[in-house]
């Protein structure tokens, strides 16, 4: 299939064209490079090369487009026979959300909606959008899909929530179009070559790239917000979930995607906390990482994590690698990234 990936030179984007690729699909990536880089895309092409049996330059396309521009996302509807979108385009920072609020509503949403759109004019009947755990609001963990969302606890979380009542909304009046709601909780990790990993533009808004670049000696030390939630030691619990399974999660969606509105969970089902977390990279690393302990950030929540059993009885799909090896991966990417 041709698959058009919005944000395709980011984090997540970046490896899930990996996956896409070596399952044999074609890619088209639009991609404004607001927090990533054109040479991603060399890097998707240089892993896939070495364990393709052909060179597979030819079945990967990139554009600098912002999706926002409903003129030139049209160009490529246009200009490509498209079978699916993976929808990952968006700013995602929690905290900058707060300060940004019309940023992300304006950013996330109307790209979503010209997304849609576009399927609709061009007869596209498959579309994953990228979700977020965020959706869920400050809810009774696990979490799982058929519970009741309550009020988002930032205006990112927002964003995702009001993008996915459009999506619900869009399914409604047109039966045809299939879309999956994948609800993910904390990418982490890199891929194993350590040629693309998580290299945010600017001090890092989330912990796994704070923590390398503590590491790294590019920053001093690492800020932990807050150590007096009701958890475990007292920081923020989340649910780590490796990058590449992520991006695997993604394909298997698309593959299984059949008419109608999917909400899948995409995580470990296992909490950890920022100080486990801090832990384990210095066991699995052999290296310190000084932390502060500051104020809680504004719109985070005590605890998150997945009730991801959905995910494995529909699609078949189980997050496989362990923190572990999401801290030695993180670790070699950051120690081969150049800027």
């Amino acid at each position: 299939m041709n698959i058009l990936v919005t944000g395709g030179a980011g984090y997540i984007g970046s490896h899930t064209c990996v996956a896409l690729l070596e399952a044999g699909h074609t890619v088209i990536i639009a991609d404004n490079l607001c927090n990533s880089k054109a040479e991603t895309i060399d890097k998707i092409k240089e892993i896939v090369n070495q364990t393709s049996n052909e060179n597979i330059d030819n079945q990967i396309t990139f554009y600098k487009i912002d999706v926002t521009n409903e003129e030139a996302m049209g160009a490529i509807f246009t200009n490509h026979k498209i079978d699916g979108v993976i929808h990952f385009a968006g700013l995602k920072a929690v905290g900058e959300s707060v300060e940004k609020p019309l940023e992300y509503y304006y950013n996330n949403i109307v790209s979503t909606m010209f997304l849609a759109k576009a399927c609709g004019k061009y007869g596209v009947k498959k579309f994953v959008f990228s979700s977020s755990a965020t959706v869920y609001g400050d809810n009774t963990v696990p979490f799982v899909e058929t519970m009741k969302l309550l009020p988002t606890t930032n205006p990112y979380g927002e964003t995702k929530a009001m993008s996915e009542r459009i999506l619900t909304d869009v399914v409604k009046a047109n039966p045809d179009l299939s879309v999956a709601l994948l609800r993910y909780f904390n990418p982490v990790g890199a891929h194993t070559s350590g040629l693309i990993g998580e290299a945010p533009n600017g001090v890092p808004n989330n912990l796994m790239p704070y923590v390398t670049q503590v590491a790294k000696g590019k920053l001093k030390q690492l800020r932990v917000f807050g150590n007096d939630y009701p958890t475990e030691d007292g920081t923020g619990v989340r649910d780590y979930i490796h990058v590449v399974d992520l991006a695997d999660g993604h394909v298997v969606a698309l593959d299984k995607l059949e008419s109608g509105l999917h909400i899948y969970n995409l995580g470990t089902g296992k909490g950890t906390s920022v100080l486990q977390l801090v832990k384990a990279f210095e066991e699995a690393n052999g290296i310190e990482v000084p932390y502060e302990i500051v104020d809680r950030r504004s719109g985070d929540i005590a605890s998150c994590y997945a009730d991801a059993s959905k995910a494995n009885d529909e699609l078949g799909w189980i997050a496989k690698r362990g923190i572990v090896e999401m801290c030695r991966d993180a670790w070699r990417f950051e120690k081969n990234y150049k800027e």
